[in-house]
């Protein structure tokens, strides 16, 4: 498989040279080709894509108001659909070499913020613009809110889930937008507007931008999860209400468990059986567990697992994973199985010896059990 970084090729560099050239004829585009392919090989994806940011500030105007129109006419046409993540256009930059020119545009912009932002609207609608517009975020937070009022009824879905995606107090691979992170009441408004988008590109970007905000202010989550629940709501909603309390629900955040119509679970009590007391690394941990309901009604459960992982020290540390939902039908039983990899993966060392395994059922522990694992 061809690495992720080379999606930053020295085609994809030269390309944008020859676009840079075609927008500006006094583009030293050689100079721009040898600066920003320096020692390619050595270096990964992000640092591909400072390399290539440099570079245009290198050889781009000083005067971002004039390196801002050779930007946008260097852009492919806006209905140029890739069909594949590294696909080129002849006819002008898209795809992943906009990213560098997002970053461009967000640190020598801030000067031109008009023309900066637009910049930003047009090239989210060829790759995204949510890492580098947070420099004009950061440098002019009440302007770029003011400028989002205004994307959310943009008719481009692409400049909508900007909108969201921008504001991200936590998104991975960016820079943290700390203030909102602080305080997400400003960017509320927009996440409102945006709810019901009939983009699902869209609704998914406010889950996602919701679930940010819940991991520092829990409650306020819950609030806005219960208003956007009242009364009749489409399906699509519930969808994007319960995908952006997965952390909450993950961590037996009660308040939201009871919102999403999640009580705790009314069911007689029962062992897990592990059904592999020895667990070597890279096999797998199999065990099982009956849910018998003790009441007549129907009740919606969450059924999520914990590992409790061996440290250095000797203590014990959780991670929560995802098993399923479902209905348990009044005065039944059901039993349900499970089989988890214990294979090595880069986020996690694993130390030999007594692990624990837990059961949570609507955030409730109900269960636990030990297991071995064995270090060959």
């Amino acid at each position: 498989m061809e690495p992720f970084k080379n999606l930053f090729s020295l085609r994809v560099i030269e390309l944008m040279g020859d676009h840079l050239l075609g927008a500006w004829a006094k583009f030293p585009r050689a100079g721009f080709v040898a600066a920003a392919s320096d020692r390619l090989q050595d270096l990964e994806l992000k640092q591909r894509s400072e390399q290539i940011m440099q570079a245009m500030i290198t050889f781009l105007p000083d005067d971002f108001a004039q390196a801002g129109p050779i930007l946008m006419q260097s852009l492919a046409p806006e209905d140029y659909v890739r069909k594949k993540q590294e696909d080129l256009c002849d006819e002008g930059i898209t795809g992943w070499a906009i990213m560098p020119m997002t970053t461009y545009v967000g640190l020598r912009g801030v000067e031109h913020f008009d023309l900066a932002m637009e910049l930003m609207a047009e090239m989210t609608k060829r790759f995204t613009s949510e890492f580098g517009i947070r420099h004009l975020i950061l440098a002019e937070p009440e302007r770029s809110l003011q400028v989002f009022e205004k994307w959310v009824k943009d008719p481009n879905e692409h400049v909508r889930r900007l909108v969201s995606e921008g504001t991200r107090p936590r998104l991975p691979w960016a820079m943290q937008l700390k203030g909102f992170i602080a305080d997400p009441k400003p960017v509320l408004p927009l996440l409102e507007a945006l709810k019901d988008d009939d983009s699902e590109y869209v609704r998914r970007s406010v889950a996602n931008h919701l679930n940010d905000i819940a991991k520092d202010h829990p409650d306020l989550v819950t609030v806005v999860a219960e208003r956007w629940l009242a009364g009749e709501v489409s399906l699509e909603r519930r969808r994007l209400v319960k995908h952006a309390c997965r952390t909450l629900i993950k961590n037996g955040h009660q308040p939201t468990l009871k919102v999403l119509g999640y009580r705790r679970p009314k069911i007689a009590e029962a062992e897990v059986n592990i059904k592999t007391p020895v667990v070597t690394l890279g096999g797998y941990l199999e065990f099982e567990f009956e849910l018998t309901s003790t009441i007549k009604k129907e009740q919606p459960l969450i059924i999520d697992y914990a590992v409790h992982h061996q440290k250095a020290n000797g203590t014990l540390t959780a991670k929560v994973f995802k098993w399923k939902t479902l209905i348990l039908a009044g005065e039944s039983s059901l039993p349900i199985s499970k089989r988890h990899s214990m294979r090595e993966v880069s986020t996690r060392r694993y130390y030999a010896g007594e692990h624990r395994l837990e059961i949570l059922i609507n955030g409730q522990s109900v269960a636990l059990g030990d297991f071995q694992l064995e270090i060959l």
